[in-house]
C-alpha cells in the first residue's frame, strides 16, 4: 500500500492497483504549491464533508481523471449539479464493496456546508478494508465514543487522525481515539495549514511515544509504502 501526502487532509493511497484520493485541497493551499494538480491521478475520490478545505479540487480532479466520487448523498447531489456523473452517494453506516476492497462510512462529529453555502449533509469518516490492509480515515471530527465501535468490530492497521485542535480534536484527544480504535500507528492530518491549527508537531509525537504509540508526521509531497 503506497501513501502520498498532498497537504492538509489530502492523501493519495494506492491499493490493489487502484488510487484513492481523500479530501482534495491542494491549489488553494500555499503549503502545497509544489504539488501539480494536472499530475494527480485517481480512480476514486473520497470526500468526508463539504468544507472548502476538503473539496476545493474535487471537481477539477474528477474531470481530468474520470474518477468516481464517494461521499454523502447531499454532496453527491451538489456535485451532480456541477456537471459530474461518476458519483457513489453513501451515508453513515453504509458499506460498499469495490475492486480494491470495501468502504464503510462511520460517524464524524463536525459541521458540513459546501463552498456556495449549500447544506453539506452529515460529515463522516471512512473505514477501508482490503487484502493489503485496513485503515481508518477520520475526516474532521471531535473525539467521539463511537470510535470504540470501530476498534471492537474492525481490525485497523493504521489511521489518519486530525491533530490540529480548534476545529477538530487535538493530538491529546487523538491519543485517546487511537486507544478507542485499538491502533498504535497514526498518521497526522489537519494541522499547520492555517494559524488556528498550528501545533508543535514534535511535542505531539513525544506525547504519542510516551503513550506507546507512533504519530507519523509526513512532509507534503512525501510518499511511503506500508506492507
Amino acid at each position: 500500500m503506497d501513501i502520498s501526502y498532498l497537504g492538509h487532509s489530502c492523501f493519495s493511497i494506492t491499493i490493489n492497483g487502484k488510487i484513492l484520493l481523500f479530501d482534495p485541497f491542494i491549489t488553494p493551499n500555499p503549503l502545497a504549491k509544489a504539488i501539480k494538480l494536472e499530475k494527480i491521478q485517481a480512480d476514486y475520490i473520497l470526500i468526508s464533508h463539504g468544507h472548502y478545505d476538503h473539496i476545493a479540487d474535487a471537481i477539477n480532479i474528477a474531470q481530468q481523471t474520470n474518477a468516481k466520487i464517494i461521499s454523502n448523498h447531499e454532496i453527491c447531489v451538489w456535485l451532480e449539479k456541477q456537471g459530474l456523473s461518476q458519483l457513489i452517494p453513501m451515508n453513515i453506516g453504509g458499506k460498499i464493496k469495490l475492486e480494491f476492497g470495501s468502504v464503510k462510512c462511520v460517524v464524524a462529529i463536525h459541521s458540513s456546508s459546501l463552498p456556495d453555502g449549500t447544506y453539506g449533509g452529515n460529515p463522516m469518516g471512512f473505514v477501508i478494508e482490503s487484502p493489503e490492509g485496513n485503515f481508518y480515515y477520520a475526516g474532521d471530527t471531535a473525539l467521539t465514543y463511537d470510535m470504540k465501535l470501530i476498534g471492537e468490530y474492525r481490525k485497523i492497521d493504521f489511521a489518519f487522525l486530525p491533530i490540529g485542535d480548534n476545529y477538530t480534536m487535538s493530538a491529546d484527544n487523538a491519543i485517546i481515539a487511537s486507544e478507542f480504535i485499538d491502533c498504535d500507528y497514526i498518521i497526522g492530518m489537519h494541522f499547520n495549514t492555517f494559524p488556528p491549527i498550528t501545533i508543535d508537531t514534535k511535542a505531539a509525537q513525544q506525547r504519542f511515544e510516551i503513550s506507546g504509540k507512533k504519530l507519523l508526521i509526513m512532509e507534503i509531497g512525501e510518499s511511503i509504502s506500508l506492507k
